[in-house]
């Protein structure tokens, strides 16, 4: 009786321990705990160009990171950039080593189900960047490589709706560009707001697919029921409607990248609203 009592109270404490600590994770994003720790994790690329990268003094810049930098400033607490590759963006908010991501994330349904989106500040579509522009639609690419970051919703995108076209996948864009530049493929897909960006910077390479599929919102995410963070994150959207904020940031990011006469109006989202 006693060593069934025993046992008994030890299950009874493991399954309290465990129950503080999954309950702990949650609450280790929330906006009290973040404030709390005096710091705010947050998942952004280190490779990807102007919207995250690390420049030649070794500090994050780009699109997303201007908006982050805002975001600490407001919750009052320091930032941590957390570098993260395309397939791991879910799984870096799943197991609580973020408490924000914010690198250049596709709003899809299947996320969708595994994170909790907040509003927009991004349009995008898929592009195809290739040499001197020879690509000028995905059916040209039947039976060739295209190379296409994991994780992203290129590879989503060819494999549902062109399945005869030999996907080359990478880990990291860095990777996927050298794979470009090294002629492992026949072209490269990702987000049109980054292959015009890299083909501007590349010359003998050409954006000639400049918008496929959908057009879809990029938006932050965190952990999947952090209601706590996302309704401040959605708050912290609207509120800086007034100041045109993100028109400042593409004015700071990516003005310099997409030249004198492009719109900020077909990429930029201002309040959420579309």
């Amino acid at each position: 009786m006693k060593i069934t009592k025993i046992i008994s109270l030890a299950l009874i404490a493991a399954a309290g321990t465990s129950f503080f600590s999954c309950s702990k994770k949650v609450q280790g994003s929330t906006v009290e705990a973040i404030k709390a720790n005096k710091e705010i994790k947050i998942a952004v690329f280190s490779d990807k160009k102007p919207f995250g990268y690390v420049d030649q003094n070794g500090e994050y810049r780009g699109y997303d990171v201007y908006f982050g930098n805002r975001i600490a400033k407001d919750l009052g607490v320091k930032v941590k950039y957390v570098p993260v590759e395309a397939a791991a963006r879910v799984e870096v908010l799943e197991t609580g080593k973020v408490d924000l991501v914010l690198a250049n994330f596709t709003v899809t349904k299947e996320r969708a189900e595994k994170v909790d989106f907040a509003l927009p500040y991004m349009k995008v579509a898929l592009g195809i960047v290739s040499k001197n522009g020879e690509i000028t639609a995905p059916e040209q690419l039947n039976g060739k490589k295209l190379i296409i970051a994991k994780g992203t919703t290129a590879e989503s995108y060819f494999e549902k709706n062109y399945p005869e076209v030999e996907l080359v996948k990478y880990d990291q864009y860095s990777e996927a560009y050298d794979a470009l530049l090294n002629g492992r493929g026949d072209a490269l897909s990702t987000d049109n707001t980054e292959v015009l960006a890299w083909a501007l910077e590349n010359p003998g390479y050409e954006v000639g697919v400049e918008s496929l599929g959908d057009l879809d919102t990029i938006a932050p995410a965190v952990q999947k029921g952090n209601k706590s963070l996302l309704n401040w994150i959605n708050s912290e959207i609207e509120s800086l409607e007034p100041e045109q904020f993100f028109h400042a940031a593409y004015e700071a990011e990516l003005r310099s990248v997409y030249g004198p006469e492009s719109n900020a109006d077909s990429l930029v989202i201002e309040g959420g609203k579309l």
